[in-house]
């Protein structure tokens, strides 16, 4: 095929080189000019410090950012894009995977937040636009606000340094569970309304009975004791539950 097949071929938007060709931004560039000028504009790559710029009549000019893979310079190129035009795009080749998928939704509301739009490229080579760009205004959840105070209510003092996961994150329901497991530790297998009562637990037998930690088991109807696991688990996370 001559390179004026090729470039006739790009420019219809038909098949064009897998992903595991495009080892260079600009194996990009041709499936993003097949798209934009399917939308009649004129596309030219290279522009100044932009990779690719369109124009349609007087309309304000398209700019996108072509990277082959999500970055923070990527990102950092394309807000400084928006000081020329509000039309702005990265563009990045579609990733596989199911941790790539997610990568590619949190990408996608990070554009979004950003006032950007975002181009993939699948890997028939066909360019396909997740979103164009433009004021975004998240809407609030009430539910997750309302689950996030609760937790908030529910932690006893402060066990958890900001952004520290090594040891694991003290939750209310894992202290809940160790004030349980100290009772029991304490006074031997007992009924779940007592240690409800002695711990201030309302839900003390659910909690015991769902057994999510292995700390528990069941003697009898309404009867739980402590497990080898649950006395291990009140010295591995002696720190957290008795914090104020």
């Amino acid at each position: 095929m001559s390179r004026a097949q090729s470039a006739a071929k790009w420019t219809r938007g038909k098949a064009s080189p897998s992903l595991a060709a495009m080892t260079r931004e600009q194996d990009l560039y041709a499936p993003i000019k097949a798209l934009l000028e399917r939308q009649g504009y004129t596309v030219k790559g290279e522009v100044g410090a932009a990779d690719v710029v369109a124009r349609r009549g007087d309309e304000p000019p398209v700019i996108v950012e072509l990277k082959l893979r999500f970055s923070l310079g990527l990102f950092h190129q394309a807000v400084a894009r928006l000081a020329v035009s509000d039309l702005v795009y990265v563009a990045v080749p579609r990733p596989g995977g199911r941790s790539a998928r997610r990568a590619l939704r949190d990408n996608l509301a990070l554009c979004r937040r950003l006032g950007l739009g975002l181009i993939v490229v699948r890997a028939d080579g066909r360019a396909e636009v997740q979103c164009d760009p433009g004021p975004y205004a998240p809407r609030k959840s009430k539910k997750r606000r309302e689950r996030l105070l609760r937790e908030f209510d529910r932690l006893r003092g402060d066990p958890n340094a900001g952004g520290a996961t090594r040891h694991g994150i003290v939750t209310g329901y894992r202290q809940d569970a160790l004030r349980v497991a100290a009772h029991l530790a304490e006074h031997g297998p007992s009924r779940g309304r007592d240690v409800a009562a002695a711990t201030g637990v309302a839900g003390a037998t659910r909690l015991m009975a769902d057994n999510h930690y292995g700390w528990f088991r069941r003697v009898s109807v309404g009867v739980y004791a402590l497990t080898e696991d649950g006395s291990r688990g009140l010295e591995h996370w002696a720190y957290s539950w008795d914090a104020d």
